[in-house]
């Protein structure tokens, strides 16, 4: 029934239950499982005022290469999970809004099911934007597993 998954990851403790679900539904249906995490965009200008000087670009790259590092670790962490379980999983980091990259992703690459945990780490940013999985539920065109 679903030949390619895709599942988003974020570090959070419903993003680990996501890839769980991701890998256990794989395994059974013997599908490729891609594991998407979405960078966090650095909000700040390459020459931005903060307090009494400014973050120059050298400095605001530093910090978009370890924000970067981090979610390629936490990619790598997701697929040596998948390989120990026998899933074939692929992975993909990529930077923007949450909600459209997964989307995007999953109508570019053919995806039959995106699971997502109900609730990440962006706390109250996500109830006054309106959750991350919500809005994929809403406009992804596969189905969508939201585990709790």
């Amino acid at each position: 029934m679903f030949q390619k998954i895709v599942v988003a990851i974020d570090g959070s403790e419903m993003g680990e239950k996501a890839l769980a679900a991701a890998l256990t539904i794989g395994k059974e249906q013997k599908a490729e499982v891609n594991v998407l995490h979405i960078g966090k965009d650095v909000l700040v200008s390459s020459y931005a005022f903060v307090g009494a000087g400014y973050i120059a670009q050298q400095a605001y790259d530093e910090i978009s290469e370890v924000v970067k590092k981090e979610g390629e670790a936490l990619l790598g962490k997701a697929k040596v999970t998948a390989e120990s379980q026998g899933v074939v999983a692929i992975t993909h980091y990529v930077t923007g809004d949450p909600a459209h990259q997964i989307v995007t992703f999953a109508q570019e690459n053919n995806v039959d099911l995106i699971v997502i945990g109900n609730r990440g780490l962006s706390g109250l940013k996500e109830v006054m934007l309106g959750s991350v999985s919500h809005k994929v539920s809403q406009l992804a065109e596969c189905p969508v597993l939201i585990v709790k």
